[in-house]
């Protein structure tokens, strides 16, 4: 099967404008992403998709490739999707352009999960290690089933140990700002996602789902519409860069592995 990654790049950040042009060891967060990117064994080729033509300029500055799309998409998705309408290819894969940090068996992992004809969709999620998290809204659990496939995605603390964490609620915030919760069974979603080309187009034309505006969670309006979502366990992570703050704690990282 063919495949190709998409990259969604937008300059118009609320909390950090131009953040793909921003430096990190001196190369833009973009070309951090795309070069991980070329290195995935499974894609044949690598796109850029932007509403911005200072993106679209630096892109091909560096030996990118890159296409402009409409600045009327509400999401990532529906950029893509425009993306593929053009293209002729087996599966679309979805990586966010700031996430520096992706690695390129990350995109091979979540390629290869289309293997399996049941799946509509391919994604990651990664062991919660650090039960701070289990109570953050900006980390997003999933439950599957034993074969994979996804129950729910949220923001809330799912599974819940109801032994171990008696009454969330009444729990002080300095116990749930603690480290040492049980986290058992607890996985967070690595926002990494492949589709088959003809499901990305369905969902792009459908209307967000009931679940998914509660949530603010794209991938509900997939369950929601009878798509299944298959997960790969990964023991890589990584941070998506939405602040300055997070810029710097990307680099600390980089700086750490080095």
């Amino acid at each position: 099967m063919s495949a190709i990654v998409v990259i969604p790049a937008r300059y118009a950040s609320t909390r950090f404008p131009g953040k793909p042009l921003a430096l990190l060891k001196g190369m833009p967060i973009i070309q951090h992403v795309y070069q991980n990117a070329l290195n995935s064994r499974l894609a044949d080729d690598v796109i850029v998709a932007t509403e911005s033509e200072t993106i679209f300029e630096k892109v091909l500055s560096f030996g990118g490739k890159a296409v402009m799309t409409s600045p009327e998409h509400q999401s990532g998705t529906d950029r893509i999707a425009e993306v593929a309408a053009s293209l002729k290819c087996d599966i679309m894969v979805n990586v966010q352009g700031d996430e520096p940090l992706v690695r390129p068996e990350m995109i091979d992992a979540v390629i290869s999960v289309l293997d399996d004809s049941r799946a509509s969709l391919g994604t990651l999620a990664a062991p919660v290690r650090d039960s701070r998290e289990i109570f953050d809204p900006n980390v997003v659990k999933v439950v599957f089933d034993t074969e994979g496939f996804a129950w729910y995605f949220s923001r809330a603390p799912i599974p819940y140990h109801r032994d171990e964490w008696k009454d969330p609620l009444a729990m002080s915030k300095e116990l749930r700002a603690q480290s040492a919760l049980v986290t058992r069974d607890c996985f967070k979603h690595v926002g990494i996602y492949s589709y088959r080309r003809d499901v990305l187009m369905k969902l792009s034309s459908l209307p967000p789902s009931r679940l998914e505006t509660i949530e603010k969670l794209e991938q509900l309006r997939a369950l929601e519409n009878g798509f299944r979502i298959k997960v790969r366990g990964t023991s890589c992570e990584t941070i998506g860069v939405d602040t300055p703050e997070d810029l710097e704690r990307v680099e600390q990282c980089l700086n750490s592995s080095s």
